[in-house]
Order: C-alpha cells, then sequence, then structure tokens
C-alpha cells in the first residue's frame, strides 16, 4: 500500500509562507527554507512593533504637549498635575492633537485649569 502523504496540505502550508514573502528580496521570496526563516523574523519584528508603537506616540503626543504649554509658562509635569487636580479627564492623544490643530481650545483649556 502506497504511502500516504498528504500533499494537499503541505503545500497549502509552503504556499502560505511563499505568499507571505512576496516582496522579499532574492531567495528570500522563492526558496521555501530561506523565505521561511525571513518571514518568521519579519512576524517577531511586527509583534514587538506592535508594542514599540504605543510607546513611541506616548512620547510623542508628550513632546507636543510640553511644546504647546511651554509658551503659557507652564511645564508639561505641572500641565499634567492641574489637569488631575482640576478633574479634566482627557487623554494626552486628544490634548496633543487640541494642541497641533485647534489651538484656541487648548489655550482654554489651559486658562481653566491655571
Amino acid at each position: 500500500m502506497p504511502r500516504s502523504v498528504n500533499a494537499v496540505a503541505s503545500r497549502a502550508r509552503r504556499k502560505k509562507i511563499l505568499k507571505a514573502a512576496r516582496g522579499y528580496f532574492s531567495g528570500r521570496s522563492k526558496v521555501y527554507t530561506v523565505a521561511k526563516n525571513a518571514v518568521e523574523k519579519a512576524m517577531k519584528y511586527a509583534f514587538k512593533h506592535r508594542r514599540a508603537k504605543k510607546r513611541a506616540f506616548r512620547r510623542l503626543w508628550i513632546a507636543r504637549i510640553n511644546a504647546a504649554v511651554r509658551p503659557h509658562g507652564l511645564s508639561y509635569s505641572v500641565f499634567i498635575n492641574l489637569l488631575n487636580k482640576n478633574n479634566i479627564e482627557l487623554n494626552r492623544k486628544v490634548l496633543a492633537d487640541l494642541a497641533l490643530h485647534n489651538e484656541q481650545a487648548f489655550t482654554a483649556i489651559i486658562n481653566k485649569v491655571k
């Protein structure tokens, strides 16, 4: 009796990896074993950087808020402390967006907490 190897599943598995490696340079997109390593490493970086992106955006928002409150004689930490004391619950993303696109509203918030 011939050996059953389930070629359909094996081919599908290889095609999935090679499809994920499309656009990679040279053998990384054509040779299965090389493509498998490249895709595994890419997935590792993607996982790690999805978390790093959250940290990077928070740092950006803090820098923007700090730059916007400095002309009003405040620092970032003092401004955040004043917001907490006045029970204004706006997150950093919203505050940074207001500071960048709607200076009047941001100035109103600063005047309210001073």
